[in-house]
């Protein structure tokens, strides 16, 4: 019984047609983060992004007005979608999960040079779960746009031959590094490997041509991010906020590298053995581009020197592919019925989203609305009760700025963990030189009327003593009792 219910539902994989496959890829996107569509933030950086996307929208260039460490593109994908759609958490969201599928499907397409169908159906699927699932990933990050553009650049590298593809592919290899830049490592080594392949024929003629055009695409995205501060004048804003502030960045918050090595071995051990058994065929293209792109992007996390949850969405859509040929290689899986397991693995996986679901249905009950998030309850109940938003500034929940139209009233404190970074103050010119100094300008010159914090929390890192100590003081000596809202106090000064 139950397996003629999965056969019901299981696709025919030689008959797919790729609208087919996008339009199952995109059903499951949409399925797994709906009900995400509606938080008010899922991870901070988000938060951080919308409202330098708002920032350029209202005509000021990213690290002019607000400050934060990402390359331009990141931000010009937000304020595209704010400038087209409005102040609208639905279609961010939306534009989230159209961008997981495609990528997902460029996952799909290049499997398919070098497996079946079947398994390139399943890495795309694994490639959708992974990112989608799984603490901040149903949120719009920098990693999921930045493989937007990675993987049908490298889809082109793959399949096309063509002088202009290589132009093409390195424009978007551009954009993938302007929104990402760790991808620098990754890029060079593919322009490398570009020339490498037509070495071996010793045509180095052609070699070199498909190089510099790759390269030439690449320096057109860079040039274009460029020219608008170098039309306002601002042409040192530029190359300090994209790259000197990035490279100081990695230097100071550099973990120690044994932090690498569970993801260094089990890439060792996977490529051994894959290479030993004869899982994977080094010899065919697609996969030796594939595992170029997967050892050049750990290698771009270990120079990086650092790598979390949200980091690894720039392995899952590239790695998935190898992992779902190596798995299909597995002798005893061609002997064990596991389809059964298969499906009510699929069923449990979105437990979150599940949950999820509950939450709004729950929320739009008792509030009558779907929307959720001490980012939206907050300043809906600071306009109901008319406090101060001038002068306002939020050490949590900060895309209530977003809802209020308002602004930090700083350029740390765009991402409030940023007034903690005294390494990138010099950057954006920013005069003081630790964060208890920054923190002692803002309380003490600024004087924000109205504060915003997580309730029964720290408010900084808990290392950070000094900090949290001063600004403990200051809202007990300065500011009223919290309003409690949820699961955030707001703080009004009594001076």
């Amino acid at each position: 019984m139950l397996n003629t219910l999965i056969n019901k539902f299981t696709p025919h994989y030689q008959n797919l047609k790729y609208r087919t496959v996008f339009l199952i890829l995109f059903l499951v996107s949409l399925f797994v983060r709906l009900p995400f569509f509606f938080r008010d933030y899922v991870d901070r950086d988000e938060s951080t992004f919308i409202l330098m996307g708002q920032s350029w929208v209202d005509g000021h260039l990213p690290y002019t007005e607000l400050w934060d460490l990402k390359p331009p593109v990141t931000y010009l994908f937000f304020a595209t979608i704010i400038y087209i759609f409005g102040k609208s958490f639905l279609a961010i969201r939306l534009v989230g999960a159209l961008i997981v599928s495609i990528t997902a499907f460029y996952t799909y397409k290049i499997s398919i040079t070098a497996t079946t169908k079947k398994v390139g159906f399943w890495a795309a699927i694994g490639c959708v779960a992974l990112l989608s699932m799984f603490g901040s990933l149903q949120g719009v990050m920098s990693e999921h746009i930045c493989m937007f553009f990675f993987m049908p650049a490298l889809y082109l590298l793959i399949n096309k031959k063509s002088p202009q593809f290589y132009v093409v592919s390195g424009l978007l290899m551009g954009l993938a590094l302007m929104t990402k830049l760790n991808l620098a490592y990754v890029v060079l080594v593919v322009g490398f490997y570009i020339f490498f392949l037509h070495l071996k024929e010793r045509a180095y003629g052609s070699g070199i041509l498909r190089s510099v055009l790759f390269g030439f695409g690449i320096l057109i995205v860079i040039f274009l991010t460029f020219l608008p501060y170098y039309i306002e004048g601002y042409p040192e804003i530029w190359w300090k906020s994209v790259f000197l502030a990035s490279l100081e960045y990695a230097g100071a918050r550099r973990e120690s590298i044994f932090s690498f090595l569970p993801i260094t071995l089990f890439m060792g051990a996977f490529f051994y053995f894959s290479w030993k058994r004869k899982y994977l065929d080094f010899k065919s293209p697609a996969i030796q581009w594939v595992s170029l792109a997967v050892i050049g992007i750990v290698f771009s996390f270990i120079k990086g020197g650092r790598i979390n949850g949200h980091y690894l969405i720039q392995l899952h859509p590239v790695f998935m592919i190898l992992a779902a040929i190596f798995i299909s290689q597995l002798s005893f899986l061609k002997n064990w019925n596991y389809r059964p397991y298969v499906f009510f693995l699929l069923l449990l996986l979105p437990m979150e989203s599940y949950l999820e679901y509950a939450n709004i249905v729950k929320t739009k009950i008792n509030r009558g609305t779907f929307f959720n998030g001490e980012g939206i309850s907050v300043p809906n109940y600071i306009k109901q009760h008319q406090i101060d938003t001038e002068n306002i500034l939020f050490l949590e929940y900060h895309i209530g700025y977003w809802s209020l139209d308002a602004k930090p009233p700083i350029k740390s404190a765009t991402h409030p963990s940023n007034i903690c970074r005294n390494e990138l103050f010099a950057f954006y010119d920013n005069p003081r030189e630790t964060a208890v100094d920054e923190l002692k300008y803002i309380m003490e010159q600024v004087q924000p009327k109205t504060v915003v914090i997580r309730k029964n929390r720290s408010i900084f890192h808990p290392d950070l003593i000094a900090e949290n100590k001063y600004i403990d003081s200051q809202l007990r000596e300065k500011y009223n009792n919290p309003i409690t809202v949820d699961m955030a106090e707001i703080y009004m000064r009594s001076e």
